[in-house]
């Protein structure tokens, strides 16, 4: 043998290799020296593992999916969210369009009631008076300090299975679970009121969700309804 023979490096070896599953079968048997070979890794976009890696082993993999899906579920929850509330605008828009072609006071009242059952589905919607005066047909009639005792003295509004009462619901009491009521007050003397939005969900309306919807209504039904006097 020549004095000139040397070792092939691992480099030459590895080249020579034509068979990827030979190949393959070989890369164990020369694990430290590649982990040592930098020009190597960098040359095949690698870098050895170490503590400041992160580890993309099966644990690690199925928390990062456990996390990409938890982050799906959010945005989804979000846009949920979001179509929800575009859509309940645009619900409270035609609403809002249909109580103001009120033609009197019992048509607002009338209209009122189907456009919530039809575009919010609720059970029903109805607009009270106490009766220090006459009431119009179609309207609910609450004794004197009716309002108050619904609501409360200081109150502006109910939320929740507390609302629920045949004053203001009439037969219709029976299928509702939750109830919204929103104090008004009409005409120049302040008449006493409210207006109510019946739900035969328990959670259709609780004490932690937002008025501002059903606020709103029920300033659009004050001020429609102000268009015209109580006739006795």
């Amino acid at each position: 043998m020549s004095s000139d023979y040397r070792e092939p490096s691992t480099v030459e070896r590895l080249a020579a290799l034509m068979d990827y599953q030979t190949l393959r079968g070989l890369l164990p048997d020369f694990a430290q020296e590649i982990k040592q070979d930098r020009a190597l890794l960098d040359a095949m976009g690698l870098q050895p593992k170490t503590r400041n890696l992160i580890d993309f082993g099966p644990a690690a993999l199925s928390r990062l999916e456990a996390k990409a899906i938890k982050d799906f579920d959010v945005r989804r929850q979000l846009e949920l969210t979001a179509k929800a509330n575009f859509d309940a605008q645009n619900q409270a828009h035609g609403l809002i369009l249909s109580l103001m072609e009120a033609r009197n006071h019992s048509d607002l009242a009338r209209r009122l009631n189907e456009e919530v059952r039809s575009r919010f589905g609720l059970v029903s919607a109805t607009i009270a008076l106490e009766d220090t005066a006459p009431v119009p047909l179609g309207w609910m009639t609450l004794d004197y300090g009716g309002v108050d005792y619904i609501i409360g003295e200081t109150g502006l509004s109910l939320l929740g299975p507390e609302g629920v009462c045949r004053a203001l619901f009439g037969e219709d009491v029976r299928r509702i679970k939750s109830a919204a009521v929103l104090r008004t007050a009409m005409w120049r003397d302040g008449r006493p009121g409210a207006v109510a939005f019946g739900s035969a969900d328990f959670d259709g309306f609780s004490p932690e969700m937002g008025a501002e919807l059903v606020a709103f209504v029920t300033r659009v039904v004050e001020r429609v309804a102000e268009r015209w006097p109580v006739l006795s």
